[in-house]
């Protein structure tokens, strides 16, 4: 059995922390770019925010097509058990950010562009809505934060506390 994830898992893991971190880092940065640019800063977020969005389908994809390496030596049930609920909330919350995003902007009936593209209003505007929305999209937005700190303290605990190979299987 392999005791590595596949390049392909490895490269999407890397590429998606990526996307997260220029996501987050558009909205964190807002407010130190002149007012001109405000609206630039915002279609970097939105569309970096996509990408996470893609990218956590293909890693999905891929998760259904390779096995999952076994941690050496063997984890503890209850370590694999909040491993596994940790990684299913991560899953859920950068394919839901985005979703949210998309939503807040289209309740609010604000044009917007994909990659370029305008995207057509696909829901009827709705300043209640886009509010709910919103504070729904930045409370688990700073959620993440939380989430991805708590991932990157376990693999540092499990590789240098625990002396496992958990974070070798995802390193390049």
């Amino acid at each position: 059995m392999k005791t590595r994830y596949s390049l392909s898992q490895i490269s999407l893991h890397w590429a998606t922390l990526l996307m997260i971190i220029l996501t987050y880092a558009a909205m964190l940065t807002r407010d130190y770019f002149p007012e001109d640019n405000q609206p630039l800063v915002k279609l970097l977020h939105f569309n970096f925010g996509i990408c996470v969005w893609l990218l956590m389908f293909a890693r999905i994809f891929l998760r259904t097509r390779h096995a999952t390496p076994p941690v050496t030596p063997p984890l503890p049930r209850w370590q694999h058990a909040a491993s596994h609920a940790v990684h299913g909330i991560l899953y859920l919350l950068f394919l839901s950010l985005p979703v949210l995003g998309v939503l807040t902007l289209e309740f609010g009936g604000r044009e917007w562009f994909l990659l370029g593209w305008q995207v057509p209003q696909f829901v009827t505007p709705d300043p209640d809505t886009r509010s709910a929305v919103k504070a729904t999209h930045e409370f688990l937005a700073n959620c993440g934060y939380y989430l991805i700190g708590l991932h990157a303290l376990a693999a540092i605990y499990h590789h240098y506390v625990r002396k496992d190979d958990t974070l070798l299987r995802m390193t390049p």
